[in-house]
């Protein structure tokens, strides 16, 4: 399949979608530098950071109703000119010498509604640009554009910080945001509302019943709450692992760091070339097995390639479980309910801080390694006893 195939519809959002992440990235640096400058406090800076997570667990569901009864592009354009203003407002106050932490906290929590906006507008627009039997790819055209941010923004953040500053950085932000604006508007599909004669809430539960009714769909969640638990945190110990266990300095824990992202998107490129449905169920939970494995082996390495060995398996198994996670809750929900369950999916997404908090108590406990260890393993354990619900993906 080649990219011409793809309807401009489709290369517009997608564009959205990595213009977006590049400032969640670089905004996210920039974010950390200047809380911890300010308060000399890593939890704060953890906090912060966790905030974005905040409105996908506690208003996914509640979205993926609301996009039902409106104008998907246009609400998708008001929540980046939401964020665009946001950008705009804390550069003009880092101008005047006003930031304070509790201004980035705001700010960061804003970008977390623009985060809890992307799978039930931006994706599910996507897969109904592409339709269903490219769903699969056009998912994994997407997650090499979130990688690619990876390597972008954060890179972007810090040399714009020192050149520019903080009002430079955010500045750069909202007029990189602007630009993703002009590609929203530019999309010519349009959606029918509908849901209007019921009650949000009446259809809040109807979601959440089409979940439990359905068994591929809660086998689905099921696996990505496991992911979102017992994988994705281990990231926050990196640095710590990398600097107390493996003994590297900054420049070294940083390259450590970028072995996870190019992996993801290396993963990427091969799944957008190969892919095939038949593929997709045991990619997914296979995924996410090799995740939880190859974040035991990061966490035990005794030294530096055992440690990259581990976080490139990472990288590869998290990008199958990235690019199919969207992609099945897509293809296994009611064409009528799509994006309400995709909100779902949100909420299911949102489960990441409780992995967070449950990682940090128990390294305090027993030491970053053993934690992150143990964690993943438990991650196995749970997915493990969980076979008996995958098994109907």
């Amino acid at each position: 399949m080649t990219s011409r195939a793809y309807p401009a519809d489709f290369w517009r959002l997608w564009s959205v979608g990595l213009v977006a992440s590049v400032v969640r990235w670089l905004e996210t640096v920039v974010m950390g530098v200047i809380v911890y400058r300010e308060t000399d406090s890593p939890f704060l800076v953890s906090v912060v950071t966790m905030l974005r997570l905040l409105p996908m667990g506690l208003f996914g569901a509640w979205l993926g109703v609301v996009v039902e009864r409106f104008d998907r592009r246009l609400m998708l354009a008001g929540m980046i000119a939401l964020l665009a203003l946001t950008s705009a407002v804390l550069a003009v106050i880092a101008a005047f010498g006003l930031l304070q932490v509790w201004h980035l906290a705001v700010g960061s929590l804003v970008n977390g509604f623009g985060w809890l906006t992307d799978n039930p507008l931006r994706r599910t627009m996507m897969g109904d640009s592409v339709g269903r039997d490219r769903m699969a790819t056009a998912m994994a055209l997407d997650i090499v554009a979130m990688n690619v941010s990876r390597m972008i923004g954060p890179t972007l953040g810090g040399v714009v910080l020192v050149i520019a500053g903080i009002e430079g950085a955010f500045l750069l932000s909202a007029g990189l945001y602007l630009l993703a604006l002009g590609a929203t508007l530019a999309v010519a599909a349009r959606n029918t509302p509908s849901g209007h004669g019921t009650p949000v809430w009446a259809s809040m539960r109807e979601g959440f019943a089409a979940v439990r009714g359905d068994r591929r769909l809660a086998a689905i969640l099921a696996v990505t709450i496991v992911y979102n638990i017992f994988g994705w945190p281990f990231t926050s110990m990196i640095p710590v692992i990398g600097r107390d266990q493996l003994a590297l300095g900054p420049e070294g824990v940083g390259l450590l760091t970028s072995i996870d992202g190019v992996g993801a998107f290396v993963g990427a490129l091969l799944l957008a070339w190969r892919l095939v449905p038949r593929w997709h169920a045991g990619a997914y939970v296979g995924g996410v097995a090799l995740y939880q494995l190859g974040v035991v082996i990061f966490a035990l390495s005794p030294g530096v390639v055992p440690a990259a060995a581990g976080l490139l398996l990472t990288g590869l198994s998290g990008a199958a479980f990235a690019t199919l996670q969207a992609t099945l809750v897509y293809l296994a929900a009611p064409v009528e309910m799509r994006p309400r369950i995709m909100g779902v999916l949100s909420v299911c997404i949102g489960t990441g801080p409780l992995g967070f908090l449950w990682l940090g108590w128990l390294a305090n406990l027993v030491g970053a390694s053993t934690a992150t260890a143990l964690t993943g393993g438990l991650g196995l354990v749970v997915l493990l006893a969980l076979r008996p619900l995958w098994r109907a993906i």
